[in-house]
C-alpha cells in the first residue's frame, strides 16, 4: 500500500513557477527617471487642460474673480457659432490643400534631387532655408509681396500686358489660397528633408535589381520607392494635418483672420475672443474644443494608419 502511494505521488506532475520576480530596485530606478518627466507633463499638459475646462465654465474677462458660472453654455455657444464653424472649415481647406499640393510637391522634389543628383546639398539648403525663418518673418515678407502696388502685382504688371492688380489679402474669395501659397513656401522644405531622409533608408540594390529586370524609372518609383516610403509619408501627413488644424502665427501676422473672417482659423478665433474681446472664459472653451478635435484626430490616425509602423518598430 505504501508502495502504491509513493508511485502515485511520483506520477503527479511537478508544477514549476516561471513567474519572474519583480526587481524592486529596477522599478525604483525607472520611477526615479520617469518622475521628472511625469511632473513636467502634468504641469504643462494636464494642468492647463483642466484649467481651460474650468475657466470655460465661467463668463470671465480675465481680470476679476470667477463668479459668473454659466456651466457648459460657453461650449455650446462656440459649437453653434457660424464663425467658428467657418474657421474649422478654413482649417480643413488648408489641410486638404496641403495633402493635395504641398506634400506631393515635397515628395516630387525629393525624388528629383534623390541620392545622386549633382549639387543635391545646395538644393537641400535652398529648399529648407524658408523653414528656418520664423513665421512672423515669413508673414511680413509675403505681406510685402502681396501689396497692391509692389511685389507680385508689380512683377506681373511688367510681364503681362493689361494686367490688373489683385487684392491678394483683401479679396475674401482668394485670401485663403494666397495664404496657402506662403504656407507652402515655408513648409515644403521641411517635408522635402523628411522624404530625403526616407529615401536614404531605402537600399539602392532593390531599385537597381528592378531596373536590371527591365522596370522603367516610373515603375520603380511607383512599385518600390513610394511603398517603402510609406512610414515617412504617413508621418508627414500626420504632421501636416496637426499643423493645419492649429495654424495661427503666419495667418495672424498677414491678415488677423480677415477680411470679414474669410481667413479665420480656429486658433485666430480663440485668440480674438481671449485677448482682444477679453472673453477668456469663452476663449478657454474654444481652446479646449480645438484640443479635443486635434486629440481625437491624432488617436484615430495613429490607430488606423500608423499602428503598423509602431508594431514594426
Amino acid at each position: 500500500m505504501q508502495s502504491l502511494t509513493s508511485h502515485a505521488d511520483a506520477a503527479q506532475p511537478i508544477v514549476v513557477s516561471h513567474r519572474k520576480r519583480i526587481n524592486r530596485g529596477y522599478l525604483v530606478t525607472a520611477a526615479a527617471f520617469l518622475l521628472p518627466s511625469a511632473i513636467l507633463y502634468g504641469l504643462f499638459v494636464f494642468f492647463p487642460l483642466f484649467q481651460a475646462f474650468y475657466y470655460g465654465l465661467y463668463d470671465w474677462n480675465g481680470l476679476g474673480p470667477l463668479e459668473d458660472y454659466v456651466g457648459l453654455q460657453n461650449y455650446r455657444d462656440v459649437l453653434s457659432d457660424e464663425i467658428f464653424r467657418n474657421a474649422l472649415r478654413h482649417n480643413l481647406i488648408i489641410l486638404f490643400l496641403s495633402l493635395l499640393i504641398q506634400l506631393p510637391l515635397a515628395l516630387g522634389l525629393a525624388l528629383v534631387v534623390g541620392r545622386k543628383m549633382p549639387g543635391r546639398a545646395f538644393f537641400r539648403t535652398v529648399f529648407f532655408l524658408p523653414y528656418v525663418l520664423s513665421e512672423v518673418v515669413t508673414g511680413v515678407l509675403w505681406s510685402f509681396l502681396y501689396q497692391p502696388r509692389t511685389g507680385l502685382n508689380e512683377l506681373f504688371g511688367k510681364i503681362i500686358p493689361g494686367y490688373t492688380s489683385i487684392g491678394w489679402l483683401s479679396d475674401p474669395n482668394i485670401v485663403l489660397y494666397s495664404l496657402f501659397i506662403a504656407i507652402t513656401w515655408k513648409f515644403v522644405g521641411f517635408h522635402f528633408i523628411l522624404y530625403l531622409a526616407g529615401l536614404q533608408s531605402i537600399p539602392e540594390e532593390l531599385e537597381e535589381s528592378a531596373r536590371l529586370d527591365g522596370a522603367s524609372n516610373l515603375r520603380v518609383i511607383r512599385d518600390i520607392t513610394i511603398p517603402l516610403l510609406g512610414p515617412t509619408v504617413r508621418l508627414t501627413v500626420f504632421l501636416s494635418a496637426i499643423g493645419s488644424l492649429q495654424f495661427f502665427d503666419l495667418i495672424w501676422v498677414m491678415t488677423e483672420g480677415g477680411p470679414i473672417d474669410s481667413s479665420q482659423t480656429m486658433a485666430t478665433y480663440m485668440y480674438k475672443f481671449s485677448f482682444q474681446r477679453f472673453a477668456l472664459g469663452y476663449g478657454a472653451a474654444a481652446s479646449l474644443i480645438i484640443f479635443l478635435i486635434c486629440f481625437v484626430f491624432a488617436l484615430l490616425y495613429m490607430r488606423f494608419f500608423m499602428n503598423r509602423d509602431y508594431a514594426g518598430a
